[in-house]
């Protein structure tokens, strides 16, 4: 009889439904195994002891605002070969002096936080990594040169890479403030795809039939001039103002449209000391070296390069998207995608440039250096979310054996650009200069990527240099041809 009872006991443990449990208990009572006054102890012990374990779940569970719907985790784990190398060979004269600049290393990088919904239409997002440079989340094996010991931590950190909150009362509105994912329509040609703006975002957007259009609008904070270390002090914070408009026209259910002009332009700049134009990114005085001058590696050249004064820049982005049936690989998805930049004030930053750096030569300005162009083509499996910096090249989408490969070429004038968005990849970071991006990745399972990159890009102008603003080789300037080669395995989570 105890075991009949204990093996009743057992089932009725196992239950988290009581009314469920009485047909056992009944039938026992019934078989004159249990009383009822027994089944009653019986059903009590067990709610008890089932209140018990509840109680000590509850004081062991991870506590979350009632306000917050959803939360998870998002990030990747990448590794990385890279090789780069530049050269700087051009003197007047067109004599070789063979300064070369190779960089071999091996490289990873860490980003992890966490998003999700808050109630009354509010996301959220805070994402960590493993670098202070806003346009690398990279550190080298190695790379830490503080100690006398291997393997040291000196340059491994953890930093805030984003910090936002995105409000969407409606279907066609959206604002976003804080530290955010890239919110515009844009390519690594003007901005780095590693960059998240501070400041704040909104977008209108509204269906009229197969067309979408859309209205962006972004108050980025540059910069904080009492930041910089200086003796004076500006009126106000320097902001990147954007303005875009836009549509995606859906042509039929295989095929689709999208272009979106963005002007740019800066505020806040203001002046100090009776000097215009001044902010912590100010005067431009990098129009690179006189072609009078000495180019090569930097020294008396090594002006400024990070200069906000004169630029206001019209991009127009754009993609054409299809699918290819009947092909041996199934069904792809294939892509057209360019952008085009102008400076308007190009010509003016060249002036101001080749006034600083040529006071003896004013007449030696370059105007037309102005413009940027991009344009590529790319194929892959079908069902991933492909865009400018979206896909599987860029490891922010993978599947299972899904692949993807793209090419483009590109070309950025020496005024056309702010030097400080340009992708520190492709092409360093530089103005003027001209060449290729190819890429293949592979999605080994449904979160392990393989990507292979390569690049070749050459001097525009001879007559100036590759101004720019990052932190790789920054020895040369001008940088007549420049190379690059990535081998990454990417772990999405």
């Amino acid at each position: 009889m105890l075991a009949v009872v204990s093996q009743g006991t057992h089932l009725f443990a196992q239950s988290t439904n009581t009314e469920s449990s009485d047909p056992l208990l009944n039938a026992l009572i019934k078989k004159g195994i249990l009383t009822q006054d027994e089944a009653a102890k019986v059903k009590a012990d067990m709610a008890m002891s089932q209140s018990n374990e509840m109680q000590k779940l509850d004081q062991s569970k991870w506590k979350i605002s009632d306000a917050i719907k959803s939360i998870g985790l998002f990030g990747d784990l990448r590794m990385r070969y890279e090789y780069r190398s530049a050269h700087s060979g051009q003197q007047p004269g067109g004599v070789d002096q063979g300064v070369y600049a190779p960089r071999d290393r091996f490289r990873y990088s860490v980003r992890f936080g966490v998003k999700g919904d808050v109630y009354d239409q509010v996301t959220y997002g805070v994402r960590f990594e493993t670098s202070p440079n806003p346009r690398s989340p990279w550190l080298t094996f190695g790379g830490d040169n503080s100690t006398t010991t291997p393997s040291g931590k000196a340059t491994a950190g953890i930093y805030v890479g984003q910090a936002y909150l995105n409000w969407h009362p409606a279907s066609y509105y959206e604002m976003t403030v804080g530290k955010m994912p890239m919110p515009l329509y844009t390519t690594p040609m003007v901005w780095d795809n590693d960059i998240c703006p501070e400041g704040a975002f909104e977008k209108v957007n509204h269906d009229f039939g197969v067309v979408n259009v859309f209205a962006d609008f972004g108050q980025f904070d540059y910069q904080n001039p009492s930041a910089v270390s200086s003796g004076s002090f500006w009126s106000g914070d320097v902001f990147l103002m954007a303005w875009q408009v836009g549509a995606k026209v859906q042509i039929d259910k295989d095929t689709d449209f999208k272009i979106a002009p963005v002007l740019y332009t800066y505020t806040g700049l203001g002046s100090t000391n009776g000097a215009s134009g001044l902010s912590p990114f100010s005067p431009y005085t990098g129009q690179g070296n006189d072609p009078l001058a000495n180019p090569g590696l930097t020294g008396s050249n090594n002006t400024n390069q990070s200069g906000l004064n004169d630029l206001r820049i019209v991009e127009v982005p754009a993609e054409f998207n299809f699918k290819m049936s009947g092909t041996p690989l199934g069904v792809l998805h294939g892509r057209f995608f360019g952008d085009i930049s102008f400076n308007l004030q190009g010509n003016r930053r060249s002036l101001d440039a080749s006034l600083v750096n040529n006071l003896s030569h004013t007449s030696r300005n370059f105007t037309g250096e102005q413009k940027a162009y991009q344009f590529g083509f790319g194929v892959g499996s079908d069902g991933i979310n492909y865009g400018p910096t979206q896909g599987i090249v860029y490891g922010n989408a993978s599947r299972k054996n899904a692949w993807e490969g793209r090419v483009y070429w590109q070309h950025v004038e020496q005024f056309a650009l702010d030097a400080n968005l340009l992708d520190s990849d492709f092409f360093e970071g530089r103005g003027n200069l001209e060449g290729i991006y190819t890429a293949f990745a592979y999605s080994f399972t449904d979160a392990l990527i393989g990507t292979v990159r390569f690049g070749y890009a050459h001097q525009i102008n001879k007559s100036l240099g590759t101004g720019g603003n990052n932190l790789d080789i920054p020895q040369l300037n001008p940088i007549d041809n420049y190379k690059l080669a990535q081998f990454d395995i990417t772990l999405r989570f």
